[in-house]
């Protein structure tokens, strides 16, 4: 990504909510004395949670969580890049679709039909995509939730004219500098630390738990490998399948594997 600096006059930015649990915003929100810090570098023209609301404004830096699903969103982020020098997306709504992304492989009028008593009012499409689908972005960060560090070096970054750090090893690597016992080798926890992208802090692993892979692929992966190895430890066919469509299931590395343990080989 080409990066420039900003002008001496306070740089716009907005944060927009998709269909998300707004778990992301939360990250500017929970940002603490951080966040007054950045306040005075740039100036907020639109954050609905933080109760600022322009969302016609036109800005230097666009944030978008949340994943595109309704016509209306369909709209509206086409508006948001025409009125954004950058554009970031936030989460993993927003880079992979989330969670709501299981309707792409899967009935999306049946799951309607099945909650709601006329399920003809609800007016969304097909299929949730992430928002890299439908315009240009200029920098995604992965995670559910992300956080506030990575939030606010991404800012800082785009205020210097520099490009933002992308994490790109995977969970294994932080597990270790943690000095954190491997769970599937000590305890034979599943895990998807193997391809998992860096950069949550190993939470799940420092009490004993497999990674939920809530930071999507790494850069490099070998999901076959950790996919063959889930089964040796007495996972299902459809097990090992889950592990990989349960939140990332729009990124193209994790779909592949999860179809082909499906049996449905794209």
């Amino acid at each position: 990504m080409m990066m420039t600096t900003f002008s001496v006059t306070k740089t716009r930015i907005a944060v927009h909510k998709f269909s998300s649990c707004d778990g992301c915003q939360l990250a500017f929100l929970n940002a603490g004395e951080a966040l007054l810090e950045l306040a005075e570098l740039v100036e907020i023209a639109h954050f609905a949670e933080a109760g600022v609301i322009d969302s016609e404004a036109e800005v230097d830096i666009a944030f978008i969580e949340g994943s595109v699903t309704t016509p209306a969103e369909e709209r509206r982020i086409d508006a948001i890049r025409q009125r954004s020098r950058y554009l970031v997306s936030i989460g993993v709504c927003a880079t992979a679709g989330g969670l709501q992304a299981l309707r792409n492989i899967a009935d999306a009028g049946e799951w309607p039909a099945a909650i709601y008593a006329s399920p003809q009012f609800i007016d969304s499409l097909p299929t949730s995509t992430p928002i890299a689908s439908h315009v240009k972005v200029d920098f995604e960060l992965w995670g559910c939730p992300v956080n506030g560090a990575q939030v606010l070096q991404t800012v800082r970054s785009l205020l210097a004219g520099v490009t933002p750090r992308a994490e790109t090893e995977t969970l294994c690597g932080e597990c270790k500098r943690q000095l954190k016992v491997c769970v599937m080798v000590a305890k034979g926890e599943p895990c998807m630390g193997p391809v998992t992208r860096a950069g949550c802090g190993a939470i799940c692993p420092s009490v004993g738990r497999g990674c939920y892979a809530c930071y999507g692929p790494a850069a490099s992966t070998n999901t076959a490998a950790l996919a063959h190895q889930l089964h040796a430890m007495g996972l299902t066919s459809k097990a090992v399948a889950d592990h990989f469509l349960l939140i990332n299931s729009a990124a193209p590395a994790f779909k592949a594997e999860g179809l082909k343990w499906r049996g449905e080989d794209e």
